[in-house]
């Protein structure tokens, strides 16, 4: 592989990282329209399921893919159930319960696991190119954020379940007219956004410092990823990610990482003032 091909690679995995972080934050806000401040901590908490997995001798890849997503979205079920079935149209008072979760998570976390970085180590190798140098593990990172993102596009367009969940989001009255419990279905997409939520943080655990406060280092992208994309989730999710993942890496790649955020933050800034109801809302307005 020569110097642009590793170049597109980064770029790749940039992206794939992005879609990873963002998908269950944009299956919340984006069809509950619930601005869910502990998306953070539920990525951390599927960190911390595969630190704890991998510790007591669970396989790496079921410690990574499976568990998380199943532990996280167990939370977000009885988060739902006990806190956010109660707030639903009241968009600010969602703002403080969830940040209120975040910082109940963040204290459990410290409680139960210490204030230290812990990490798991990435099952596949590495290669460089001179100075530069690149994981393996990038390849599954793709793999994963490609199947999420084809996954959800199966589930919400091809589906009976994917059908009810739309209907009741674009009109919930109509929908409890025809039989549905848009309740139940609230219920139910709360818990796959956070079970995205998890999944990302467990498949991401290899390649970040894993610590009570790591959450706060992805809501930020996660949201700006979420509204430059707009409304159509998968199509938003995809073409956001895309746009500012490449700006990112190639500017990392070009200058350094710090750099490389703030010009996906500058970017961001400018695009989301150009395009206030972001790329779906302006554009591809019939996709997903």
């Amino acid at each position: 592989m020569d110097l642009a091909g590793l170049l597109a690679f980064n770029v790749l995995s940039g992206i794939a990282t992005l879609v990873l972080i963002t998908l269950g934050l944009g299956v919340i806000y984006g069809m509950m329209r619930i601005i869910n401040l502990a998306h953070g901590e539920f990525m951390m908490l599927g960190a911390y399921t595969t630190v704890t997995a991998v510790g007591l001798g669970v396989n790496v890849w079921i410690a990574m893919l499976v568990l998380p997503p199943i532990v996280v979205g167990l939370v977000g079920l009885i988060l739902e159930r006990a806190l956010i079935r109660f707030l639903y149209g009241r968009m600010m008072d969602t703002m403080l319960a969830t940040w209120g979760v975040s910082l109940g998570l963040i204290g459990i976390s410290a409680t139960i696991w210490g204030n230290v970085v812990r990490g798991v180590t990435a099952p596949l190798g590495g290669f460089s190119i001179g100075r530069y140098g690149a994981s393996l593990y990038s390849l599954v990172i793709i793999a994963v954020a490609i199947l999420c993102l084809v996954g959800m596009y199966a589930l919400l367009r091809l589906t009976k379940f994917g059908l009810i969940l739309r209907a009741a989001m674009q009109n919930p009255r109509m929908a409890a007219a025809l039989g549905v419990s848009p309740p139940t279905v609230y219920m139910a997409t709360f818990t796959l956004g956070s079970a995205l939520a998890g999944l990302a943080g467990g498949v991401l655990a290899p390649i970040s410092g894993i610590s009570p406060n790591m959450g706060g280092a992805y809501i930020a992208n996660a949201f700006i990823t979420v509204l430059g994309g707009g409304p159509a989730i998968i199509a938003g999710t995809g073409i956001a990610a895309s746009i500012f993942g490449t700006i990112n890496q190639l500017v990392s790649f070009l200058a350094n990482p710090v750099l490389g955020t703030v010009s996906l933050l500058v970017f961001a800034v400018i695009m989301i003032r150009i395009l206030p109801q972001g790329i779906t809302g302006r554009f591809f307005r019939n996709s997903l």
